[in-house]
């Protein structure tokens, strides 16, 4: 299937390592240009080095934290500057830390909800006047799979998340009559960066070796096994892609089954 991403523009954050760079590596081997985002700038050039090497395509390293109001236009600014639009946009950041509900303060609390969520609200805002532009524009936010089924010592995660699902089934309703999908990809336990900390913190928690962890956490999937990030990447192109161009507002499981629920 030709999924028409030949020479689309796209932005993925969170892309020199893990769920992103998956996502970024595929887009680059359907023949998109993308710009790539992270916060350290010497790993992001090694990601599009590496991008660029694998698949020929052209790639962007754009640094920075899109934490800061400031960095989503400035990224918006320098991919018109480079391409002269944008036609995908992937809203990604790291999740935030995980523990137990009286653990955290207000501070804890304000930075997942500026890193998880306003991240993401932010990043749509400036993207917008660019896919406005577009005659194939898509967005898609990662979440997780807690905002069906939460994770325990994951509160954090499992309750701002779900905000992210709101805003992207409002704007998928809001902007569909603009020609702008939004869909969302909701992962479960996928083998990254972020999930072997998260491991090893479970490991500290229990006393058992982080190897233990990460083979009973598997062990929730019918298929027994994580999730490697070329799959979730794999559906995340099909889904921006224009091959989906009547997909839009849907929230999907990348899970392997770990979600038990039938909605």
């Amino acid at each position: 299937m030709d999924l028409g991403l030949k020479n689309k523009i796209a932005l993925v954050t969170g892309a020199s390592r893990g769920l992103g760079f998956a996502t970024a590596r595929l887009l680059a081997q359907e023949g998109a240009r993308v710009a790539i985002n992270g916060r350290n700038a010497e790993a992001l050039e090694k990601a599009a080095a590496q991008i660029t090497a694998e698949t020929g395509a052209e790639t962007l390293a754009l640094a920075g934290d899109v934490v800061d109001p400031a960095t989503p236009p400035r990224l918006m600014e320098e991919i018109k500057a480079a391409w002269g639009g944008l036609d995908l946009l992937v809203a990604n950041a790291g999740g935030p830390p995980a523990g137990a509900f009286e653990s955290f303060d207000d501070e804890v609390w304000q930075k997942a909800v500026e890193l998880s969520f306003l991240s993401q609200v932010r990043l749509i805002r400036a993207a917008l006047p660019l896919l406005k532009q577009s005659d194939c524009a898509s967005v898609l936010t990662i979440t997780s799979y807690s905002v069906k089924q939460p994770i325990p010592n994951l509160v954090l995660s499992n309750s701002i998340r779900a905000a992210t699902v709101g805003l992207t089934k409002s704007l998928a309703l809001e902007l569909g009559g603009q020609g702008i999908r939004f869909n969302s990809i909701l992962p479960g336990w996928t083998e990254t960066e972020r999930v072997v900390n998260l491991m090893s913190a479970r490991a500290q928690s229990s006393g058992r070796s982080i190897a233990e962890e990460t083979a009973r956490q598997a062990a929730d999937s019918p298929l027994g096994r994580m999730g490697q990030p070329e799959e979730f990447g794999r559906a995340a192109v099909f889904l921006l892609s224009p091959a989906a161009s009547y997909i839009t507002g849907v929230m999907l499981t990348v899970d392997g089954g770990m979600y038990k629920g039938t909605l």
